[in-house]
């Protein structure tokens, strides 16, 4: 009798911040336009391996506009890809310095490193994947880690580090693996110029901002 081995379930945590200043420094802006479903799928064995669910975590820039408008054509279009998005917010800090007498406004991201944490730690209580892959070099995750690593030890934990950056060293300490995104795997995975839902509507349409760089004409 043959018995024909399980798949792994797999579930993805993206620090939306984390990768967003990663392709940034590409400075390629068109890589920004990047459909995640497709670019975690591509982080996988398919053989061995099914994608049961891409969280993506962010907040929204309420203060600039272009950018938030941006932000949220994105978010539509993951929507569309089934990636459950997670969002967070801004704080805003009054600032001031008692040498000049200046004030300003500062805003702090609040929240995405701890509902990455939250859903790691939540989704594995409820038994949802066999393996979390981390997208994110913040170090803060290590204790999320090592709590799922101390009740669930079966259960597999993998960082996945942007591309052109490193990994955690604090985070890859506590994980059973690493991984790396290549710039050649987010060219693959962008988003068409404009994004349709299941039954044909446009939701999403790619700012001019990140339009791919025209080819030179031949003659």
């Amino acid at each position: 009798m043959y018995f024909t081995a399980a798949m792994i379930r797999s579930s993805f945590f993206i620090d939306g911040f984390n990768l967003y200043h990663a392709i940034k420094r590409l400075n390629e802006p068109h890589l920004k336009w990047v459909d995640l479903m497709r670019l975690m799928h591509r982080q996988t064995s398919p053989k061995t391996e099914t994608v049961q669910a891409v969280y993506y975590f962010s907040a929204y820039a309420h203060w600039l506009p272009d950018q938030r408008n941006r932000h949220e054509q994105y978010v539509a279009a993951l929507n569309t890809s089934g990636v459950q998005i997670v969002l967070g917010q801004f704080k805003d800090k009054h600032k001031h310095c008692h040498e000049c007498g200046t004030t300003w406004i500062q805003h702090e991201e609040k929240e995405t490193d701890v509902n990455v944490a939250l859903y790691v730690l939540n989704e594995a209580y409820r038994d949802t994947y066999d393996r979390a892959y981390i997208v994110s070099r913040d170090s803060d995750l290590k204790p999320a880690v090592e709590m799922v690593k101390m009740q669930f030890p079966k259960k597999e934990i993998f960082i996945v580090a942007p591309p052109h950056l490193g990994h955690s060293n604090d985070l890859i300490q506590v994980a059973d693996g690493k991984q790396k995104i290549k710039k050649q795997q987010i060219e693959q995975s962008l988003f068409p110029a404009t994004v349709q839902d299941h039954k044909g509507n446009v939701v999403a349409t790619r700012p001019a901002e990140y339009d791919p760089p025209k080819l030179p004409v031949t003659a």
